[in-house]
């Protein structure tokens, strides 16, 4: 493993995640549409390891009561010490465009990239925060107007599993 101080400013930001936790999940029920009907269900992530000593990682989660999975490839650009993540499902296989980003100081990760939803260009954010060794907290959020408001669509509120680091 490579000496931590000797480490870009950003690598081992997602080491935080290795293990497996146990997520509730809160998903507008029809983004951008004005609807403020949430649906909540459960789901299963693990992180598998940390690779590139800690430039990437790679998470899959499961949920149970939507009959898909879903994984995460999380990697580290040390040119622009920012982070891009690529999520896919087996629904379609396909791997979506990513979001990119850092961790500001105060711990939080914002990450940004430009998408579709239902055939509408969209400007994506995901944020990482309130992250201590046994939660965590995810939000996915779309902008249609060039990122100057947000809709909030989609919550995750992690928890470790007892006996579940890796």
């Amino acid at each position: 493993m490579t000496n931590p101080s000797a480490r870009k400013p950003g690598i081992g930001d997602f080491d935080f995640l290795v293990g497996t936790w146990d997520v509730t999940n809160r998903r507008l029920v029809a983004p951008l549409t004005g609807s403020t009907e949430w649906d909540e269900f459960p789901a299963t992530a693990v992180c598998h390891s940390t690779l590139f000593a800690g430039a990437a990682n790679l998470d899959e989660i499961t949920f149970p009561t939507r009959g898909f999975t879903g994984l995460t490839l999380r990697l580290f650009d040390p040119v622009r010490e920012e982070w891009s993540l690529n999520w896919v499902s087996n629904r379609t296989g396909l791997l979506q465009p990513p979001v990119c980003g850092r961790f500001g100081e105060d711990g939080r990760g914002e990450f940004y990239g430009d998408d579709t939803h239902e055939g509408t260009p969209i400007r994506c954010r995901f944020i990482w925060s309130g992250i201590t060794p046994t939660s965590a907290h995810w939000e996915q959020a779309f902008s249609v107007d060039g990122a100057t408001n947000w809709e909030t669509n989609w919550t995750m509120d992690l928890r470790r599993v007892p006996g579940g680091s890796a």
